[in-house]
């Protein structure tokens, strides 16, 4: 594909020759009027000059003076002629310069009308001025019809030299306008090529991200495109160190069962030995596999609503928990939304819900609401509690507050790592009487 800058080139000096086209043709066209115009004018002039020195007598004898004072009409050189037409159709007189020139068919014309045109004599152009009168005397008034002929040598003469010089002069414009045009274009598409240099060095690794200041139009495509790469090194990073977490957590049950497969303790104690770190490495890899497949944010990540997301829970957890059946209110508006991934934000509010569901005795209340550019959720539930020196105990991972109730101790070391990755925050506290209530902040842009 042809580049952006070729396009741009191209397309604006496909403009500039159809305007310099238009602008030729138009002044052209203006001039060509103005100069027809004035030969108009000249030849009306001329012949109001014959009809000054024109008479007529009372028998409609037409006589003209032997020396006429334009000297256009009495030299036989002359470019231009004239004559007079009479009541008989005839030419009554014509001027000296007629001498030796083909003179058009005599016509009269009415009284007052005048015609102006072009004709074609012997293959010659030639511009012909009529004018028609009716001449008074005493005996009565006798039509009469006074013509002017003149070459057009003189005016395309003019036209010529005209359309020389309007041409040349509109090059040379264009030729300027063109060069002008191309360090414009060169100045203004500097940006783009300096946003391609930047992307070429970061995929070279010669540069970590975009650096450079750009204008308003493309700040939003260079501050998207960070945080794109940002967020693509963050994803990795974290499948990076989920795997290491997951090789050194994997350390101690395996030694453990190393151990276990050479000690003489009798069978029962190494069953008994070999299932817990079964079940112990199960809950590993489940918690770093979630752990390294949370998204995070990104630019182009679309808004999810929050309250089907929280009935498609509730509904879910609810079969889990079928021998409870604690009164659960949800106070979430329809148009609450979150820029989060929808698998991100199930797990999140998967493992809260299930908590309360496991820790409640008759209430659980799920709410939401919009603060400033954040969105507060809040879990709450009326059971025993968490004690407060236990809150930062329980968010590590494989920690329950509460041996004696089945679970694997991954679920709120999960809900922090997914709130960290999206830059939100969580806060565990006491319900007022009785209970839980964990408080997250999740920014919503």
């Amino acid at each position: 594909m042809m580049s952006l800058n070729k396009r741009i080139l191209l397309s604006a000096t496909l403009v500039l020759l159809i305007f310099i086209v238009g602008i030729a043709v138009t002044l052209d066209r203006a001039f060509y009027d103005s100069a027809r115009l004035g030969v108009e004018d000249r030849m009306l002039a001329r012949l109001l000059m014959l009809m000054g020195d024109a008479e007529v007598d009372e028998t409609g004898i037409l006589y003209m003076p032997t020396n006429i004072l334009d000297t256009e009409f009495s030299r036989p050189d002359s470019a231009t002629y004239g004559y007079i037409v009479d009541h008989t159709k005839t030419i009554a007189w014509k001027s000296t310069s007629a001498l030796n020139k083909t003179i058009p068919s005599p016509y009269l014309l009415e009284k007052g009308s005048k015609q102006f045109d072009q004709i074609t004599i012997n293959q010659e152009t030639f511009f012909a001025y009529s004018f028609g009168v009716a001449w008074a005397t005493e005996s009565g008034s006798y039509p009469l019809t006074f013509n002017v002929i003149t070459d057009t040598e003189l005016f395309d003469a003019q036209i010529e030299r005209y359309r020389e010089d309007l041409w040349g002069w509109l090059s040379i414009m264009a030729l300027l306008l063109l060069i002008t045009q191309m360090l414009v274009l060169r100045w203004g598409l500097q940006p783009l090529r300096q946003v391609s240099t930047e992307l070429f060095a970061i995929e070279s690794g010669q540069q970590d991200n975009v650096k450079g200041i750009y204008p308003s139009e493309l700040k939003l495509l260079t501050d998207s495109i960070n945080s794109l790469i940002n967020h693509e090194r963050k994803q990795q990073k974290r499948y990076r160190n989920g795997l290491a977490d997951l090789a050194h957590s994997l350390k101690t049950p395996l030694a453990v069962l190393q151990g276990a497969a050479i000690t003489k303790e009798n069978e029962r104690v190494k069953l008994k030995t070999i299932h817990e770190q079964i079940e112990r490495m199960d809950n590993i890899i489940q918690y770093q596999l979630r752990r390294a497949a949370t998204a995070g944010s990104s630019p182009g990540m679309r808004l999810i609503r929050l309250r089907p997301i929280t009935d498609r829970i509730v509904s879910a957890v609810e079969k889990a928990y079928h021998d409870k059946h604690p009164n659960i209110v949800i106070q979430v508006n329809e148009d609450i939304n979150l820029r989060i991934d929808e698998g991100d934000l199930m797990e999140l509010l998967g493992n809260l819900v299930d908590n309360a569901f496991k820790w409640c005795r008759h209430v659980i209340i799920i709410s939401a609401k919009n603060e400033a550019d954040q969105i507060m959720m809040q879990i709450s539930d009326d059971g025993p509690g968490i004690q407060q020196n236990e809150i930062s105990r329980i968010l590590e991972r494989g920690v329950r507050a509460d041996q004696s109730t089945p679970g694997h101790g991954i679920g709120l070391a999960i809900v922090r790592d997914i709130i960290q990755v999206y830059g939100g925050e969580l806060l565990i506290d006491q319900n007022n009487p009785h209970g839980a209530r964990i408080t997250i902040r999740l920014n919503n842009k």
